[in-house]
């Protein structure tokens, strides 16, 4: 088992720290792209990382912001919509994965929640060859702009039921998604997945969406 915290370079003299988690024999390593006003910290994307482990897959959470970056957004709010920095952060770390020791032989899957789902889009679709397939949770998908009609990869967009509105962007979104995808409404379940089992659905469906997804390959 492989457990070490880890720091990804990106442009502009920034390294963003990761927690990689890696069992023996791995199906494929998925890569935790965060929402705003969330790091890998987060409790429901650390519960979601455990239950993939438990089944085989490696995970690597990752801040997608420096720690002065989530100080300075805290105030005002400035990187968190930044798609085209996070999504550049997101494939960047996709390239990194290959390059690992640990995971340069695992297919990468990447999941993404709130404006993170965005992010996990534009990697997807400026790394083709490397990113198999997306799971997004409470997404934001329709902030990815013109990079969702350049998806090749399927798409599993999970949303609350009564989270109306992002349900409806997710739709809609998902109108644009050229390849396989689906939106799936866990029922009950609000914006942050916090009732009682609504994290466990979200972590089987992401496990059955990356099985599902595994043969086809990247591209």
């Amino acid at each position: 088992m492989v457990s070490e915290t880890v720091s990804v370079s990106v442009p502009g003299n920034v390294d963003l720290a990761g927690d990689l988690e890696v069992p023996p024999s791995s199906r494929g390593v998925v890569l935790f792209a965060h929402g705003s006003g969330s790091s890998r910290h987060s409790p429901r994307n650390r519960a979601v990382a455990e239950a993939l482990r438990r089944n085989g897959w490696g995970t690597l959470l990752m801040d997608l912001l420096t720690e002065d970056e989530e100080r300075s957004d805290a105030l005002s709010g400035q990187f968190r919509f930044d798609i085209e920095l996070l999504g550049e952060r997101t494939a960047i770390a996709v390239d990194w994965l290959a390059k690992h020791p640990s995971t340069s032989g695992l297919p990468v899957h990447v999941f993404g929640a709130s404006t993170g789902a965005a992010a996990a889009l534009v990697a997807a679709a400026e790394r083709p060859d490397r990113v198999v397939s997306v799971v997004s949770r409470g997404g934001r998908p329709d902030l990815a702009g013109g990079a969702v009609g350049r998806v090749r990869v399927p798409v599993l967009l999970l949303v609350g039921g009564r989270d109306e509105h992002v349900l409806d962007l997710n739709r809609k979104a998902a109108e644009e998604l050229p390849e396989t995808h689906r939106v799936q409404v866990v029922p009950g379940a609000s914006h942050l997945f916090e009732e009682p089992g609504a994290l466990e659905q979200v972590a089987a469906a992401a496990r059955d969406w990356f099985l599902q997804s595994a043969g086809s390959g990247p591209g």
